[in-house]
């Protein structure tokens, strides 16, 4: 069985894989272990260890590898690791001195060494290789059908210098870092992916023994004082290459450069993943769809931000939470869906806060370490205008995943409220550069006009808000800036044609609803803002 129908198989959501050994059953698909007939207890974190180890038997696992899989990269003590480790050794009835499943390698890492035998749907296991003999992936091998994984080879170096290798390397390594920050998939450790450098494999060869759906590669050519880094993403299952960019940077400061490409190549990745598995999960029968899909497809309708996309976003959401009552993405994105629905005048704004407050907190419950969750948080207390609290929560999704343009603009606008123009604006301009591509790039630029109307730049206000119509002619967000900053300009056409589209657009539109709505802590900076509409014609 080649690895297009292995993975077609494990999107279409038929596919389950459960691991035999000595008197165990483990069942990845039901997140499941059994002792016999009986069910064991296992914490989350160490059920996705114990897995990571059962898959990858036939080698020395690594300290980095398990922090890189099971923890996503985050910093990690040596004594929770340990308790970890205990842990997943006490639920296969194993333990530190007799070691007979989960063996310590001095100064290497552990490895699970008991016999594995593999069943893939059926009633009759089929024999897994035993730890150190060779065998070609199979159906009941691949690793990775609850979420899909993804692998970052080693970046080219083009310069044909050996000196070079390590700004190479570095980029993958970083990029690989930044992406096991993402908690919506798995991404492989770079010993493994690593393991490729220099040797002609095929695509397809890889995606196959180290278990993933898609795979980024790329190279590097220095020159001088210049460098000039490619990088694409290829979905393995369609044969297709879903995303491709060209970096040309000057080398004054080698790091930066490294930091600002890494930070870019991950936020354009991880939108093409969400829009491919949309695509994927588009395609299943509804009685097939899982948490997971349910919410790639939420997903793709609610980075259109229209209306009856965002409906179609929550229903779809609903749906997923329903199979999962503690899946936090869902929870979030359906508690950020809510925030926004309330301040574009698509829901009662009352209604939409109360619902995004409860999914929020919810989200956090299940999941303080996704960085949605923090996001929604922070959308609803800046809704209720509780300013510190949200950025506070906007900056601790930000250092889950420091690639997150949504948060970063989110952050923009909360600081511009605080009169910390300088700093909003550069938080919104960076959003913008991580995501120009991304519909909510419309929203951004607006938060960056406002910033600069906090400033009293009426005229960087003005190009930034026809910026942010250029992108996106039917949201209201950016007809707001336009509209006071051209009145403050003394531009009274501008200001008034400003408006009226802006309440073709949101018909229910009056002074009293935007001083309602308006998300600013400074008094002055209110007052400033309600002048600006009175005096383009706001009543």
């Amino acid at each position: 069985m080649d690895l297009i129908n292995v993975l077609g198989d494990c999107r279409r959501g038929d596919l389950r894989v459960q691991f035999l050994f000595s008197n165990h059953t483990l069942d990845t698909r039901r997140r499941e272990l059994h002792r016999g007939p009986t069910p064991i207890a296992v914490e989350p974190q160490v059920f996705d260890l114990l897995i990571y180890l059962v898959k990858n038997r036939d080698r020395v696992v690594s300290r980095d590898d398990l922090i890189a899989s099971v923890w996503g990269g985050r910093i990690v003590s040596d004594s929770t690791l340990a308790s970890r480790i205990n842990a997943a050794r006490k639920a296969v009835a194993d333990n530190g001195e007799e070691q007979k499943l989960i063996r310590t390698v001095a100064r290497r890492g552990i490895r699970f060494v008991g016999a594995v035998r593999v069943r893939t749907g059926t009633d009759e296991p089929s024999r897994a290789a035993a730890p150190g003999e060779h065998q070609k992936p199979t159906r009941g091998a691949q690793p990775w059908c609850d979420q899909p994984a993804i692998a970052v080879l080693p970046f080219a170096n083009m310069s044909g210098e050996q000196e070079q290798e390590y700004f190479s390397d570095g980029i993958s390594e970083d990029i690989i870092t930044a992406l096991s920050k993402v908690r919506s998939f798995l991404v492989i450790a770079r010993n493994s992916s690593f393991a490729y450098k220099g040797k002609a494999v095929s695509m397809t060869q890889i995606a196959s023994e180290l278990g993933v759906s898609y795979v980024v590669e790329g190279s590097v050519r220095r020159s001088g004082d210049l460098v000039r880094i490619t990088a694409q993403l290829n979905d393995v299952v369609t044969g297709r290459q879903l995303w491709g960019d060209r970096y040309d940077r000057s080398l004054a400061d080698v790091f930066a450069v490294q930091d600002e490409i890494t930070e870019s190549i991950v936020a354009a990745i991880e939108p093409q993943v969400y829009a491919a598995e949309s695509f994927h999960a588009e395609r299943k029968p509804p009685h097939s769809l899982r948490a997971w899909d349910l919410v790639m497809r939420a997903l793709s309708h609610f980075w259109r931000v229209t209306r009856d996309d965002n409906m179609a976003a929550q229903h779809l959401l609903d749906e997923a939470i329903a199979l999962d009552q503690n899946y936090a993405q869902a929870l979030a994105v359906l508690a950020v869906s809510h925030t926004f629905a309330g301040h574009l005048g698509w829901e009662d704004p009352a209604a939409a806060n109360l619902a995004a407050e409860r999914a929020g907190f919810d989200a956090i419950r299940a999941d303080r370490d996704d960085p949605w969750a923090h996001l929604a948080v922070g959308a609803s207390h800046l809704r209720k205008q509780r300013f510190d609290d949200a950025l506070a929560a906007f900056e601790s999704a930000l250092r889950l995943n420091p690639s997150f343009a949504l948060a970063h603009g989110h952050r923009g606008l909360v600081l511009a409220s605080f009169g910390r123009w300088q700093e909003g604006t550069r938080a919104a301009r960076h959003a913008l550069r991580l995501s120009l591509r991304d519909p909510f790039a419309a929203i951004y630029s607006a938060v960056a006009a406002y910033a600069e109307f906090v400033g009293r730049n009426y005229e960087e206000a003005i190009r930034l808000a026809r910026e942010s119509i250029s992108q996106r002619p039917d949201f209201a967000a950016g007809y707001r800036p336009l509209a006071a900053a051209a009145a403050m300009a003394g531009d009274m056409n501008l200001a008034r044609a400003a408006l009226g589209t802006w309440r073709s657009i949101q018909p229910n539109l009056s002074l009293a609803w935007m001083a309602s709505q308006m998300l600013i802590k400074k008094e002055e900076e209110r007052a400033h803002y309600l002048e600006a509409f009175r005096r383009a014609g706001l009543e």
